[in-house]
């Protein structure tokens, strides 16, 4: 047990994702926070330790079932995954949350303000977004799939132009941390997308939207921070060892 609460939040999730859910119960980040211990982010929200650690402990005892274990994935597949998954997931539902966004703002702006900052926020979300999955397909991914061949070949990669895959990794890690604090923001005005009494169904569709969304963008930044990325940074000094 004193072993588990020092475990780093998103080691543990890669093990399980069950006990993400866990963590998003206590408002505990398990993706871009999920460097830091358990014990240390429980702390620091005030979460009590031994309830926290029996609710996990239950969790990671369950036989996992129908659960994918992704550390076990390359890293060029991992890759591969979250572009087509992922990336493909932000591009598909961003124009139909934009668009139910601007009719709410017409019809409910007026009696609900707090729409018109999320209607912002998640305008910036997309713009950041889309230049974000940009820079990953075109620069930090195929450098990962050189590492991979690499790695088969026995060779040493060759040296990219930003220096170290870990430049872009910082780069995508600070972008990451950015989306984290805006859907916290909007989740926080949303009252953690809580329909008002007043709200109409399409107040309803567009709360589950953007709850849906956020919990993608989770899953998609745990599997890049807490083991694709530390995968690239350890392919890339096993081929400078070649």
């Amino acid at each position: 047990m004193e072993n588990l609460v020092q475990e780093k939040i998103g080691d543990i999730v890669a093990k399980n994702f069950h006990a993400a859910a866990v963590f998003s119960k206590y408002g505990m980040d398990f993706c871009c926070g999920g460097q830091k211990s358990v014990q240390e982010v429980a702390t620091k929200k005030g979460v009590d330790l031994s309830k926290l650690e029996q609710e996990l402990c239950d969790v990671l005892e369950k036989p996992q079932t129908g659960q994918i274990d992704y550390t076990a994935w390359p890293a060029d597949l991992l890759a591969a995954y979250i572009e087509k998954t992922h990336h493909r997931y932000v591009r598909e539902k961003t124009p139909t949350i934009l668009a139910y966004l601007n009719k709410l703002c017409q019809v409910h702006g007026g009696r609900h303000p707090e729409l018109l900052e999320i209607n912002q926020l998640f305008q910036e979300s997309a713009k950041d977004l889309g230049q974000h999955l940009v820079k990953e397909e075109r620069i930090l991914f195929p450098f990962i799939m050189q590492l991979v061949n690499s790695k088969i070949d026995r060779t040493q990669a060759e040296k990219p132009a930003f220096g170290t895959v870990e430049n872009p990794i910082h780069m995508m890690e600070d972008e990451h941390d950015a989306e984290g604090e805006r859907f916290a923001r909007i989740a926080e005005l949303t009252d953690n997308y809580t329909v008002p009494a007043d709200g109409c169904s399409t107040y309803r569709v567009t709360y589950e939207m953007l709850k849906e969304f956020e919990d993608d963008l989770h899953k998609h930044i745990h599997l890049e921070n807490n083991i694709l990325f530390p995968k690239s940074i350890a392919l890339e000094r096993e081929s400078n060892m070649a």
